[in-house]
């Protein structure tokens, strides 16, 4: 059974960095075909993907947040991280960490697990 489990801040103030880690069990992040996610959730835009990290290390960013983010991983510890910069208010959500597949070299938004969610607001 793999588990997600995310950790971090979860009050970021104005123009500073969310940072985010997620910590995976039960499985390796360097499995092939897996692909880590983070997804967050607001209650005015719904599901967003945010970005993700495949087994190899490739990167993939949704194209209105590549500006501000960066998604890196560290195998000794079975993790990977979520660094958005210059947060505003419109960057408060519930952050989720989850898994898919690749097909055909890209990531198929097909989550088999997922971590619990956690709270991160934007407020000075």
């Amino acid at each position: 059974q793999v588990q997600l489990q995310e950790s971090g801040p979860g009050l970021v103030k104005p123009s500073q960095m969310l940072s985010l880690t997620c910590t995976v069990s039960g499985g390796s992040i360097t499995a092939n075909n897996y692909v880590w996610n983070w997804i967050r959730q607001t209650p005015g835009k719904g599901l967003e993907w945010v970005g993700a990290i495949g087994y190899a290390g490739s990167t993939h960013y949704n194209p209105s947040l590549k500006s501000r983010t960066s998604i890196s991983r560290d195998t000794s510890k079975n993790s990977f991280s979520l660094q958005l910069t210059s947060v505003t208010p419109e960057d408060t959500a519930v952050y989720y960490c989850a898994r898919c597949q690749y097909v055909l070299g890209h990531p198929l938004p097909d989550y088999d697990y997922w971590g619990q969610g956690t709270q991160v607001t934007v407020s000075s």
